[in-house]
């Protein structure tokens, strides 16, 4: 193995196997033929385990592996690292005024969900196939520039050319919100205005879309006392991951760690 691209990890004394690290890799996005970068962050993680652990194991701590879900419980490493994060860490709930100034930075964040009528021409392929890919983006952009002379024209046209089954009542699928179709097509419904027209057709694992939204109901704002718990848990959350940041580097900082590089951390 190249002790450059591969080198060992040891902390505090302590040689990590660098089967962990390899079994972590797969936890890691690096581009492909760069196996250098995953092994440089799974390092990095597992340092940061092996940095808990330590601790926990300084501290004596005990606990038991709680259900995690049905069936499922932590591993014993995972109950120990929770165990000394509960000892370590210690989080205020918010205070309600502390969380009234919050939701007063912008009330306008807290809405309902919005809800979008929309109707599309689908020029399906596979996107994992390069040529049909190609072919079904030169047959979309020819569908845009028909419209583009014509807007009215997009229900004949989808009736006529789209590859979905709402062909039949010209390209309309009714009511969407969010999470009721994939991410790339509703990422693409949040920056159209009502009456607008996709400016360029849309990729989703289904092929190209051009989409039309037909009508936007944005969401009302919520009042305070709707959002006040969803609040003050979003805060007391990134409270814990703040303090759970600040502990992990001063263990960073007080230990002897080769073959990971923490500075960031």
């Amino acid at each position: 193995m190249n002790a450059a691209l591969f080198p060992d990890l040891i902390v505090n004394g302590e040689l990590v196997p660098h089967a962990l690290i390899a079994a972590e890799t797969q936890n890691q996005d690096a581009p492909k033929g760069k196996p250098g970068i995953a092994w440089r962050k799974a390092a990095n993680a597992v340092a940061i385990r092996t940095l808990l652990l330590q601790e926990a194991a300084a501290r004596q701590i005990v606990a038991a592996p709680r259900e995690v879900g049905p069936g499922r419980f932590e591993t014993e490493e995972e109950a120990l690292i929770r165990g000394l994060l509960e000892q370590a860490i210690d989080v205020a709930p918010p205070t309600g005024d502390t969380i009234h100034s919050e939701w007063e930075k912008d009330p306008a964040r807290f809405r309902t969900a919005p809800l979008w009528e929309v109707s599309h021409i689908l020029c399906g392929c596979d996107p994992r196939d390069a040529a049909a890919r190609a072919k079904a983006l030169a047959r979309a952009k020819g569908l845009l520039a028909l419209l583009e002379g014509n807007p009215k024209s997009f229900a004949a046209l989808a009736a006529r050319e789209s590859d979905c089954g709402s062909r039949s009542s010209g390209g309309s699928l009714g009511q969407l919100g969010p999470n009721d179709t994939v991410p790339e097509f509703e990422a693409a419904l949040r920056q159209l205005s009502e009456g607008e027209i996709s400016a360029e057709p849309v990729l989703t694992r289904h092929g190209y879309h051009i989409i039309r939204m037909d009508a936007v109901a944005p969401g009302k704002i919520l009042p305070f006392e709707a959002v006040r718990a969803k609040i003050g848990e979003a805060m007391e959350k990134a409270a814990w991951a703040r303090q759970s940041r600040s502990f992990i580097a001063q263990l960073v900082a007080a230990s002897d760690i080769k073959g990971a590089d923490l500075n960031s951390v």
